[in-house]
């Protein structure tokens, strides 16, 4: 399996690997950037650990992690990544997304979103997108909304946080018959930012 590079004028999303997550040491430090998440990303040893799962997951062709490069900030930002891939099924998850807080609010997470929906369902050809968001993560959940991705439940008390709090996750889905308004949508939002 090979990673693709996805850009577009915004945004370069470009495989995350132990040779090139050094770069995101700075970002991964602020505060409170995945507090929704069960991972730890707040130290250059845990972020090490962090990219080693995903780099793992990538050889076993589960996993497609992602380092994010914004364009016009000239700066790295973050990452992303596909996850829970099934080949078999052609479903995959989009998550583990984090970008630096001054990157928020800019219109960085849209552009990376539409580069992998369009990927997944027009050149992997899959059906169906998830989306699993804490469900006190009323910002993600926001924008993954905004997506056009549809609730599809909540798993209760499914995900042991580093606090020791159980969280319930909501489940949001986009299928591929669904992509082509939803693109339309996204290419707006893209141009208006």
């Amino acid at each position: 399996m090979k990673a693709p590079t996805l850009e577009n004028e915004s945004v370069k999303l470009s495989l995350l690997d132990l040779s090139n997550y050094s770069h995101l040491e700075t970002v991964a430090k602020e505060k409170d950037l995945i507090f929704y998440s069960p991972s730890d990303i707040s130290t250059p040893e845990k972020l090490r650990s962090y990219v080693q799962v995903a780099v793992d997951g990538y050889y076993h062709k589960t996993i497609i992690p992602f380092i994010v490069y914004d364009k016009k900030k000239e700066s790295y930002a973050g990452s992303t990544r596909f996850g829970l891939i099934n080949w078999k099924n052609k479903v995959l998850h989009i998550g583990w997304t984090w970008i630096g807080h001054s990157f928020q609010g800019t219109g960085l997470n849209a552009n990376m979103k539409f580069l992998m929906l369009q990927y997944t369902f027009e050149t992997l050809g899959f059906e169906k997108v998830e989306f699993r968001i804490d469900e006190r993560n009323n910002k993600s959940r926001r924008a993954v909304e905004k997506l056009g991705a549809t609730l599809e439940g909540i798993l209760r008390k499914d995900t042991l946080m580093k606090d020791g709090f159980k969280r319930s996750t909501c489940c949001y889905g986009i299928l591929k018959e669904e992509w082509p308004s939803i693109k339309t949508n996204l290419q707006n939002t893209i141009k208006n930012n």
